[in-house]
Formats: C-alpha cells, structure tokens, sequence
C-alpha cells in the first residue's frame, strides 16, 4: 500500500494495547430501580502484542462488541485505562484523540448498516482519508484504488452504492474502509457472523492475509469457537462481563481450565458425521444471570456443574496463572 499521504508511523515496544481493569456500566433508568445499572464489562485486564490476533469470545450478551467499543472510546470506561501504544486513551479528548484514531480502526458486525447508502464505495473508503486531511483528491483516489485492489474489490467499482453489492462484497469494503489509514490495531466485532458460510471462509483468509502483509494486530470478536481457533494467537473467554480464562489458542482448545470454556467447546459440532454422533455436549442448568444483579462470587457458579458451596457463591476466583501462559478465574480449574 502507498506511504504516499505521508500517514501516522510509529515504532513502539511492548504491548500495543493494555487494558486495565476496565469497568463499562449503563443506567437503566427509573423503570428497574434508583441507581440500577448494566455490568456489561466489569473489570476487565488484558494486553495485546503488537502483530498477534487476540480472540475474544463468549455468549451473546456478554459485553464482548462493548469492551470493543470502550477499547476504540467509542463508548467512555466507566473506571479503568486503556493503554494504546503507551498512552492512556482514557485521559485524552479531542483532537489529541482524534489524531490516536489514524492507528485504530474497527470493523462492524453489520456489512450493510455500517455503510453510508448515499456515498459511492469510492467516497466510503476515502471519507477517513478526507477526515484527517490527507493527501489531494487525486492521492486520496489512488490509495482508494489500492486498498480496494488489496481486499479483492474491483477499482472500477468505485462509483458504485452499497446496495448493489453481496453481503461479503460489503465487509470487503468494510475492511477496505478500516485500511485505508494503514492502523496498527484493528478491532474485528464479530465481521463474519452476518455472512453467508460460504462467505465466511473468504472474509477469514482475507484478514489473515492481510495482517501477513501489512503487520496488523487484531481483537477479533466472535461467538464461533471454530474460526477463532483458526484464526487466533491467544483467546480470551469472556462471561457475564468477565474475563474466565486467557490462554494460547492451542492451549484453551486442548486443555481448557475453566468450566465455562469446556461447556462452550463441547457445544461445537463436528463435521465428521460419525464423530458428531459420538459428541456429547455439556448441558448447563438454568438461564443466563440478568447483568444487572449478577450473581455473587464466581459469576458462573448458577450454571456451573463442579460448583461447590459456599466457597463459589460467597468468593470471587481470581484471573490468576494456572500454567505456563495460562490463566483463568476458577476455584477449581480443570477439576471438570
């Protein structure tokens, strides 16, 4: 990709990203009590190196697409810092900010619903461009051109309008948008779920090859437990808000610790017929806890099938080493 429209390089050592127990919570109003509120993120700690994929995942509801907004301040942290290349984005405001985003970027879940349907393609991907004040009009046409070349998208498109494109097409030229700055990190909020299947696979090889080529870092947030392990370094399981477990992508699949991962990979099928006939998944009792009056002690001890009493109800497990690399939140990890 040119480097033409002289864009934000830095070189920086250590994690790229370092979240710190960040808290995000919504009021709901008067309707369910004075002072109520939503614990969708509710301290939350993690880094992310610089050129790894760090997959996210865990039941709808679980404040996953929200720590991926609070991480891009999309949406403001209730308590806690997010750390991007060494500066606290939670302290800054403004254009200091503003200048931050050249380097973050973020793909959304919804292909058509993030798209402009009264720009063309071209004005999409070069509005960031035009935001920052970069380059002419023919500059801004001529990284538009590449990008799209780059994310398998016909130049000759560019004056065409979102609705005259396929569902994948469309997060094509949603990567192609979230590109076009050349960021460092890129925050991918579940990008494939909304696709066809056979899309998916696609969209998945496409980012993997372009974070081969341009050395990109992803959070790449997903409810699909057999594309983040294919697409993933480490993988951390969130629920109910909370971080469960954090571990090499190898290591949460082979040798999960917590009970919650374990239920989440016992729910994966299996394409292989006969072995699908022999899969047994793990089956928990009960509904999801309401976020607004989570449960006490260990968040998952309501549905969990090795709980015990009082300690899982009445103590909160700490995201502690379990092993090399390994951490997870669980009095009794890998008793399952």
């Amino acid at each position: 990709m040119s480097q033409t429209l002289g864009l934000v390089e830095t070189k920086w050592e250590g994690p790229l990203v370092s979240v710190k127990d960040v808290y995000k919570h919504f009021p709901t109003g008067g309707g369910l009590g004075r002072g109520a509120v939503v614990r969708a993120v509710d301290g939350v700690s993690f880094e992310i190196a610089g050129g790894e994929t760090l997959g996210l995942v865990g039941e709808s509801g679980c404040g996953k697409s929200t720590l991926g907004r609070v991480i891009m301040q999309l949406q403001t942290a209730t308590k806690g810092s997010v750390e991007f290349e060494g500066r606290d984005l939670t302290k800054m405001h403004g254009e200091k900010l503003r200048q931050v985003r050249q380097r973050m970027q973020i793909i959304f879940q919804d292909p058509y619903a993030s798209l402009n349907p009264r720009m063309t393609i071209g004005d999409i991907v070069a509005e960031p461009l035009k935001n920052f004040g970069l380059g002419g009009r023919r500059d801004r046409e001529k990284r538009v051109h590449e990008v799209m070349r780059v994310c398998g998208l016909n130049p000759n498109f560019a004056n065409r309008y979102p609705h005259e494109f396929s569902g994948g097409q469309r997060q094509r030229i949603g990567i192609a948008r979230a590109l076009v700055l050349t960021p460092s990190l890129v925050v991918a909020d579940e990008p494939i779920s909304a696709l066809d299947v056979s899309i998916q696979a696609q969209i998945v090889n496409l980012l993997e090859d372009l974070q081969a080529k341009f050395k990109l870092t992803y959070l790449f947030i997903a409810h699909d437990l057999s594309v983040v392990r294919h697409v993933s370094d480490r993988v951390a399981v969130m629920y109910l808000g909370k971080i469960v477990e954090i571990a090499t992508s190898r290591d949460v699949y082979d040798t999960p610790l917590h009970p919650y991962t374990k239920v989440l990979l016992s729910s994966i099928p299996n394409a292989d017929p006969d072995l699908e006939v022999q899969r047994k998944p793990i089956l928990l009792k009960g509904e999801i806890p309401s976020p607004i009056n989570p449960p006490s002690g260990c968040r998952f001890h309501t549905r969990c099938p090795i709980a015990q009493l009082p300690i899982c109800a009445e103590v909160e497990p700490l995201l502690e080493k379990k092993a090399d690399g390994h951490v997870a939140a669980c009095h009794f990890a890998g008793k399952l």
